[in-house]
């Protein structure tokens, strides 16, 4: 039996719910709902123009609906009459294939049956801006190596105090905020989790430090590349698979502690990867992290070739420990959904097909790039990654072709649009169209 909304509510004296979903590209849409009308919009959804939003439909579709899901119920720290729920989209009586969330749902449904999970978590950075977004927000933050930076870190206390008071109420278990390597750039940790609540969670996450930097007269942006000469935002994803309580991708004997359905499953991740990218780095300013020359910190700290090691940042997919592996490729600009659910389709082509990752590289990729031509590399810019993507029949099979084409029509719209007034060159300063669209990504 479904938990009931109505009750919910009354219990936690709940005057409102947020009913969101995140479309292709990433944006959070929501109605707002009086707890009076819960029970029906729980029952049939809240109605939406599919067209109106960042979907491949047109104005004459039927309604689309977003049926709300309890288990993802957030009652907002900062506003408690207000709780906030994630859905999933129907149309015609049946589930929209091509929005985000039940993509990632339909993997999840093919991991399921092998009696087996992925948990996740995400490492989010983002920078706090002026509202005006001409630059960082803090003045004093000039280090040129400004990572862990103390003092910088405490000048925004409050908020990002705020910010993780709000999830230990919510129960996330944050365990670690700090400065990071750019100036004005900060990231926040919480407890890794099963790969619908993680990206349940990130979606609200970026709603949530978006609300609260306003709230504190700043600007919050997960932008890729906001600033030229700083390293971007990053959105590293920890990955392991589980059946039941038992870690699969767990295995004491080897050197990195890694299982062979775990290495299969990283080459499948691997093998996709310049596909992927279509996904992990969905936005034209992407790709001004990605294949990025070093920052004034010395290190762009994004990958530009497709490989792993131990515990080394350098590279695409990094071991830190036994039995999970970082995967290095995201940017701020991921939508949460698809970050997961492409990870799990690729990953599951590697397990089916016991994909060898080859040898694992210990050295400073950074530097040594020159030293292995036959590795894969990143692709450029968008259009590359989307033509990579195109030709990609193992995904085009694990999401379905008309998904696969609705999300490229979609992003080539968007390619077409930019391509009217600019031209993206990596050498040249970022555009105002960048900055215009990806701001508040």
């Amino acid at each position: 039996m479904s938990k009931s909304l109505e009750k919910i509510a009354k219990a936690k004296k709940i005057k409102y719910f947020l009913i969101s979903f995140v479309d292709l590209f990433g944006v959070l849409r929501s109605k707002l709902v009086p707890t009076q009308a819960i029970g029906e919009m729980q029952k049939n959804g809240a109605g939406f123009a599919g067209f109106a939003t960042w979907l491949d439909m047109t104005p004459a579709d039927a309604d689309m609906f977003a049926i709300p899901d309890p288990d993802s119920l957030i009652q907002i720290p900062w506003n408690k009459e207000v709780g906030w729920l994630a859905s999933d989209l129907w149309m015609n009586g049946k589930p929209v294939k091509a929005s985000p969330r039940v993509m990632l749902k339909e993997q999840i449904k093919k991991l399921s049956k092998r009696s087996l999970t992925m948990k996740s978590g995400v490492e989010c950075e983002y920078f706090l801006i002026s509202p005006d977004a001409s630059g960082i927000a803090d003045a004093r933050d000039i280090q040129s190596k400004p990572c862990y930076d103390q003092s910088a870190l405490m000048r925004r206390y409050d908020l990002i105090k705020e910010i993780c008071d709000s999830m230990l109420t919510l129960g996330w278990g944050p365990y670690q905020n700090d400065h990071e390597d750019a100036n004005g750039q900060f990231e926040m940790n919480w407890n890794y989790d099963d790969c619908l609540v993680t990206a349940d969670r990130h979606t609200f996450f970026k709603f949530m430090v978006k609300s609260l930097a306003e709230k504190h007269g700043l600007r919050a942006t997960f932008m890729p590349k906001p600033f030229e000469n700083l390293t971007g935002n990053g959105c590293h994803a920890h990955i392991s698979l589980w059946g039941q309580k038992n870690n699969k991708f767990l295995d004491t004997g080897d050197r990195f502690g890694l299982s062979k359905m775990a290495y299969h499953f990283l080459g499948g991740v691997l093998k996709n990867a310049q596909s992927l990218a279509a996904f992990f780095n969905p936005t034209i300013n992407s790709y001004r992290r990605i294949n990025a020359p070093p920052t004034k910190s010395g290190a762009s700290w994004s990958p530009s070739s497709i490989s792993y090691s131990g515990n080394n940042r350098t590279h695409m997919i990094r071991i830190p420990d036994p039995g999970r592996f970082e995967l290095r490729l995201m940017d701020g600009s991921a939508n949460p959904y698809l970050l997961q659910a492409g990870v799990i389709a690729s990953g599951l082509y590697g397990m089916e097909n016991k994909v060898d990752p080859g040898q694992p590289l210990n050295c400073n990729m950074y530097t040594d790039y020159k030293n292995y031509p036959d590795l894969s590399k990143l692709p450029d810019d968008l259009e590359d990654a989307l033509d990579k993507l195109e030709e990609n029949k193992i995904l085009k099979e694990a999401f379905g072709e008309e998904v696969i084409n609705s999300y490229l029509k979609l992003k080539k719209q968007e390619i077409d649009e930019f391509n009217k007034d600019e031209v993206f060159d990596k050498r040249k300063d970022i555009t105002n169209w960048e900055r215009k669209n990806t701001l508040d990504c």
